[in-house]
């Protein structure tokens, strides 16, 4: 196990393709998968029924929310039997899956990702075909194409490759795995700052800004983007981790034997996650505008009472009818897009041709043609341009380019 490495929560991985019987045995009540030789790697050599403890996840790009039930996958070499009594040398492994929800959902061409963690307990993904978390997973364990129909292994995730980058967070969090990164140092800091309290977001933005002095958004504006998302996500997560440590100790040591305070908390918190992640980049992207003299409004109100996120260079411009439309640009901000970003469609109709900005990596190639059709530009920081396909490459804006290409309207 390595620090910052996938091997710090995975002892290795594999990936393949289900075919249609395949899917149809992890539907129906087969549930046995054969010519899995290869997971060997990963799993051991079983001694009789090798029982793993698993967690079942169906992905898609259409739920906010994994489909997710806790189970067993069972290892076993099915003529362990034959070669022990009647010397029969042959060796026939199996991986048995139970019937549950997420087997239910299986279909011909979903990824099937079986990853066992570092506790010994596996995780079995079924991601979406041609969906933005199938591209994601093939990318975050350093797969670009699944070519021959058995298991694709990796027992070696401590390669450069296998670094956690800020990409890489992002996918973890989405099957459930939340990177154990904190800044204790400066906790003491924080809480004197912020008086044991959860500080205003535009508030905790510039104090993460602020702890990064070497960097200017005016040199790169990418690099600086996401490493001010990456300090704000570390500082959050080690106050946070402080203060629901002592909400809870207290509830504890009160003696409340009723779990809905606790579920409340729990809940809170998950709340406040959702909403400082978009409101965070939205603050480190006001930073941006400002550093590079873009003049903006953010959250003008438009036709229906829409609210975009930023309209260029400000909402009474956009309002004022003989202003140029040509000189006018619209930019949604969105830590992740899901199916979400057919909402920014109708929020400036003044404006047909919308820009989106994002953090989140390997989006499917079928989610940006979908995007180029409905005059949609997506935009990343640099650094997550090599998630996403050669193709793709080529049409994605990087943030210097949207900074500069406001500011040129802006001039005009």
């Amino acid at each position: 196990m390595k620090q910052g490495y996938l091997s710090q929560y995975f002892d290795g991985v594999a990936l393949k393709y289900l075919s249609a019987v395949e899917a149809d045995v992890i539907r129906s009540n087969q549930h046995e998968f054969n010519g899995v030789e290869s997971l060997r790697s990963i799993l051991g050599e079983p001694s009789g029924k090798v029982r793993f403890a698993a967690r079942f996840l169906y992905l898609s790009d259409q739920d906010d929310e994994p489909v997710i039930e806790d189970g067993f996958l069972t290892w076993y070499d099915a003529r362990q039997r034959a070669r022990e009594d009647r010397g029969v040398m042959r060796w026939e492994y199996r991986l048995y899956f139970p019937t549950n929800l997420v087997s239910q959902c299986a279909a011909e061409g979903d990824l099937l990702v079986i990853a066992r963690r570092a506790d010994g307990d596996l995780l079995a993904i079924v991601a979406e075909k041609d969906t933005t978390i199938e591209r994601q997973l093939m990318w975050l364990f350093g797969f670009s194409d699944l070519t021959h129909p058995g298991f694709s292994v990796k027992s070696e995730l401590e390669t450069e490759q296998d670094r956690i980058g800020f990409a890489a967070r992002v996918i973890l969090e989405q099957i459930g795995i939340e990177p154990e990164e904190e800044a204790p140092n400066y906790l003491d800091e924080m809480l004197a700052r912020f008086g044991g309290n959860f500080p205003k977001t535009a508030e905790f933005s510039a104090y993460a800004r602020s702890t990064i002095r070497d960097l200017s958004s005016r040199d790169d504006p990418d690099t600086a983007l996401v490493a001010w998302m990456e300090r704000e996500e570390i500082l959050f997560r080690t106050l946070e981790k402080h203060l629901l440590g002592e909400k809870l100790r207290s509830l504890t040591q009160s003696g409340i034997e009723d779990t809905e305070p606790f579920i409340k908390l729990v809940q809170s918190a998950l709340q406040r996650r959702k909403s400082r992640a978009g409101s965070a980049l939205e603050n480190h992207l006001e930073q941006v505008f400002t550093d590079h003299g873009v003049t903006y409004t953010r959250t003008g109100v438009t036709e229906n009472k829409l609210k975009p996120d930023f309209i260029f260079p400000g909402i009474n411009d956009y309002h004022n009818a003989v202003f140029p439309q040509a000189r006018l640009t619209m930019l949604a901000s969105k830590s992740t897009c899901k199916d979400r970003w057919r909402q920014i469609l109708n929020e400036a109709a003044r404006i047909p041709y919308k820009h989106l900005l994002t953090l989140e990596p390997s989006i499917s190639e079928n989610q940006t043609d979908e995007m180029k059709s409905e005059q949609v530009q997506l935009v990343l920081p640099r650094n997550l341009h090599p998630t996403y396909s050669v193709a793709q490459q080529a049409w994605l804006m990087n943030v210097e380019y949207f900074t500069q290409m406001v500011k040129q309207r802006q001039n005009a």
